[in-house]
């Protein structure tokens, strides 16, 4: 949606868009310090060719109350409704409101701070707070605010967002009430929040922190301090006695020159201890699918070998398509050793399947072609191994009866096509297997010639997938579909 505010509405070109973009993507820490709701703003024509400023972006502070309890974002609003926003843009500076607006019921500051990206305006920001319950501010608020400041400049000065810094993922990462420090250029500390000194506490760091520089307390400091000569922020993760920090540095930038900044922490022991788990978890699962798989692969080849010494026909057959089975099953165990979720990508499983059987049941003579159409697309293990089962079932019937040779033993001049197609939505999947091939004799019904194969292929849709079996048949071929809810 944004970027077609952006790209559609506003008219902005590609660049400024991602410009906009990385801001968004990084601005709740302005909204903190500032303990104000941000509002993002681009100038926009009205269909009736009225100039206007069009809200492309809002943010919420976590420090403090909103002042919006609607979303703003798409709403347009004329330029004589945000006159600070018009002055900002003009002049390319922060524009401050000197007395709070109570058009609202409650006393709002406002400040319009001009977005600057390659040497043009190209929108502006307002810092809206709320100044009803204004008191003696707290060392920690002073701080907040002074830097809050200064990070508003560097957006104006267009060195705010850092070039460069494009995460795609900012949901770990430290936030202000996590825990804060503020440094000076060289990494001494000139502020320090009680949850950041309560983070260093768990790495160790028992010396009053105020007045320290980094390096006497973060053991992995050195890509902190280069980082903040650099100018570019980093984030990095230190671990130590048992405890792991989170940490990420912000460059506080005046007229090109490095003037301190901010460090944000954020305590991820416990998260850490949990992916730690969950990755040992995922691969003792993986390990077992494993060992099925080849327990599975060793009781098919016991088969083979029973099989090679029986001199029944009937006997042999009846264990091959035990065989087949068996390995269908094994596949899908096959798959999930190989995956780090419980989740199948049944494309795959459908694709061997079909490769096992034209392997070891068609007739070299008999062209027997297999198509797929539609994507099944992932399934939980659960559901694929019982679907892997019904799938083998209904293509080897296929091949088995759908082809047969003539009474007078002749393989017949043409073979034919089965096709296995996948119809998925949200709720359910449909899987049909076609084939062109005899089909049932006249008078006949699939019913009353159902074999083993679609007795099986039914109870499993029916018992353990829950879904309906349904088939149909003529001379013209057979047709079994089966619909089975998406869990």
């Amino acid at each position: 949606m944004l970027e077609e505010l952006l790209l559609d509405r506003a008219g902005l070109d590609g660049d400024t868009v991602d410009h906009l973009q990385f801001l968004l993507a990084d601005w709740q820490v302005l909204a903190d310090l500032s303990f104000a709701d941000l509002l993002l703003f681009v100038p926009y024509r009205l269909p009736d060719s009225t100039d206007a400023y069009l809200c492309v972006g809002q943010m919420r502070p976590y420090t403090a109350q909103t002042i919006y309890q609607e979303d703003l974002v798409g709403q347009a609003f004329p330029v004589t409704d945000r006159p600070m926003v018009t002055r900002a843009i003009e002049v390319g500076r922060v524009i401050r409101d000197a007395d709070p607006d109570w058009s609202t019921g409650v006393p709002v500051r406002e400040e319009a701070i001009p977005v600057r990206f390659r040497g043009a305006i190209v929108a502006a920001v307002t810092r809206e707070a709320n100044v009803s319950t204004a008191r003696s501010p707290s060392q920690l608020e002073l701080t907040y605010l002074q830097s809050a400041g200064e990070l508003a400049q560097m957006l104006a000065d267009g060195t705010f967002p850092y070039a460069g810094d494009h995460p795609e993922d900012r949901e770990l990462s430290p936030r202000v009430g996590d825990g804060i420090m503020r440094v000076d250029a060289v990494g001494n500390v000139t502020y320090a929040s009680p949850n950041a000194i309560s983070a260093y506490r768990r790495l160790g760091s028992l010396e009053h922190l105020l007045g320290q520089n980094i390096r006497d307390f973060d053991v992995g400091s050195i890509d902190l301090l280069q980082a903040l000569e650099r100018g570019e922020p980093i984030e990095t993760e230190v671990e130590r006695h048992g405890a792991v920090i989170l940490r990420r540095i912000l460059p506080l930038i005046s007229h090109d020159d490095i003037i301190g900044g901010l460090l944000l922490v954020r305590e991820v022991t416990e998260l850490r201890r949990h992916e730690r788990a969950l990755r040992l978890k995922d691969a003792t699962i993986r390990e077992i699918h494993h060992r099925v798989k080849n327990n599975l692969q060793t009781v098919a080849s016991l088969l083979r070998l029973q099989a090679r010494r029986l001199t029944s026909g009937e006997a042999r057959d009846a264990l091959a398509e035990s065989v087949r089975r068996i390995a269908s099953i094994a596949l899908v165990h096959e798959t999930l050793s190989q995956e780090s979720r419980q989740r199948v990508d049944f494309s795959k499983v459908a694709r061997r399947i079909i490769d096992m059987l034209a392997d070891g049941l068609t007739d070299p003579d008999v062209p027997v072609t297999f198509q797929i159409d539609g994507e099944p697309g992932e399934l939980p293990a659960e559901m694929a191994t019982p679907l892997a089962l019904v799938m083998t079932e209904l293509l080897q019937n296929c091949v088995e009866h759908a082809f047969p040779a003539t009474d007078e033993g002749d393989i017949p001049a043409t073979g034919g096509t089965v096709t296995l197609d996948f119809d998925r939505t949200l709720a359910a999947l449909r899987v049909t297997v076609t084939d062109d091939g005899v089909g049932t004799p006249e008078g006949a019904s699939l019913e009353g010639l159902a074999n083993l194969g679609l007795q099986i292929a039914r109870t499993l849709v029916e018992s353990e997938l829950g879904g309906t079996f349904s088939a149909t048949s003529s001379s013209a071929g057979t047709s079994v579909k089966i619909d089975v809810p998406l869990r």
